[in-house]
């Protein structure tokens, strides 16, 4: 009886599979599906890049280094249970804020803009701080308030969004306070946000477009009539966005490459490597090539809004939910303007253009996305 019992507990253990990769990741609070997504639009990225920077391989040296620390970022802030976040977010909320005020008063200039703060031994841009502290505020704030918000939480809530996205565009920087927005807005219309107030946003936006218009910088206006009437200067203000839709164009179904792109080669295009780095992948990799980088992202957009659904309480809904929209958004704002269906704002594409504060602060809000999952499967354990 003893020797059947050892034996039965022997072959049972026998049987229990060896934990895997994806076991061991779990253990650290990394989702693996979402983490191979992530990898794979960041390799494409980095193979893409050597081909936008004309060759140059230290390029892609700096961008593998840079999306390294983005993910050791990711994984650090995924070991951190969401309801730390929340503790958290009045203050970094406040100290974003004070560093974009900062910014304006003290950042370095350049190109007519001043978007950077420098250390000495780091420089960066507060404004991508802000694109982790924005929707974690909004996100916290409606958490402890009755749901779908009221008219007093709806003005606080914008009043919390206004504030940085008015510093950011002083810089000015409309593409970035523009996703601020966004950020923000996204989160309180997943609080219930009512379709009346939705549509009274929209009315009262269009109603102030005159005001808006006379506010703009020159430039910001010249972008906008550019976007109607790319052809009127094709040598001036229509350059950016005639060189790029040839490039699109010009890749066809299959595309003629890898590095034998000629915009960028021959230099036509300008920022090929940073902000028009999908008209140069276009270029490359033709139609095919695009279709599969599109699913790509919209898988990683498919994957947060998964967890979102799943998450446990109104704050980890609203923040996953939240920053699934608002990367996405990222992508159709980059890749709109590059084939001259937005404005030109200097959105760079994520993960594949050329940018290291971009990039850590991107992988930041995907580590917190995957705290709210991995953490939601081990209390539910």
């Amino acid at each position: 009886m003893i020797a059947e019992i050892l034996h039965s507990a022997g072959h049972s253990r026998s049987n229990k599979p060896e934990p895997g990769i994806a076991d061991w990741l779990e253990s650290w609070h990394i989702d693996i599906w979402l983490l191979v997504l992530l990898l794979a639009v960041a390799g494409v990225g980095i193979f893409i890049q050597y081909s936008a920077s004309g060759h140059s391989i230290d390029g892609v040296i700096s961008q593998t280094q840079r999306v390294v620390l983005g993910l050791v970022v990711m994984a650090a802030i995924a070991q951190a249970p969401p309801a730390m976040y929340r503790t958290v977010t009045p203050w970094l909320y406040g100290f974003t804020l004070l560093l974009l005020v900062a910014t304006l008063l003290l950042g370095d200039a350049a190109k007519g803009a001043t978007r950077w703060l420098d250390f000495g031994v780091i420089r960066f841009q507060p404004s991508e701080l802000m694109k982790l502290a924005m929707p974690t505020t909004i996100a916290a704030y409606l958490h402890t308030r009755r749901l779908p918000p009221n008219i007093i939480t709806i003005i606080a809530t914008l009043a919390l969004i206004g504030m940085p996205a008015a510093l950011i565009a002083k810089q000015p920087d409309l593409g970035t306070a523009l996703l601020i927005v966004a950020a923000g807005g996204f989160a309180l219309f997943l609080g219930g946000l009512r379709w009346r107030w939705i549509i009274g946003a929209f009315a009262l936006a269009g109603a102030a477009a005159p005001l808006l218009w006379t506010h703009m910088q020159d430039y910001q206006r010249q972008r906008i009539l550019t976007l109607l009437n790319p052809e009127s200067d094709p040598l001036g203000a229509g350059y950016h966005i005639t060189q790029s839709m040839i490039a699109i164009g010009s890749g066809g179904v299959f595309g003629k490459g890898w590095l034998h792109g000629t915009q960028a080669k021959l230099d036509f295009l300008p920022e090929a490597h940073t902000d028009f780095i999908f008209a140069v992948y276009s270029e490359e990799m033709g139609f095919i090539g695009v279709i599969v980088l599109l699913i790509l992202y919209l898988a990683i957009v498919g994957r947060c809004l998964w967890i979102a659904a799943r998450a446990q309480d109104t704050f980890q809904r609203l923040l996953a939910g939240s920053l699934a929209m608002t990367f996405f958004v990222y992508v159709f704002i980059n890749i709109g303007m590059v084939i001259g269906l937005l404005p030109v704002v200097g959105v760079p594409l994520p993960l594949v253009s050329y940018g290291g504060t971009s990039a850590v602060s991107l992988l930041a809000c995907f580590g917190m996305l995957m705290s709210v999952h991995t953490h939601r499967k081990l209390l539910a354990n």
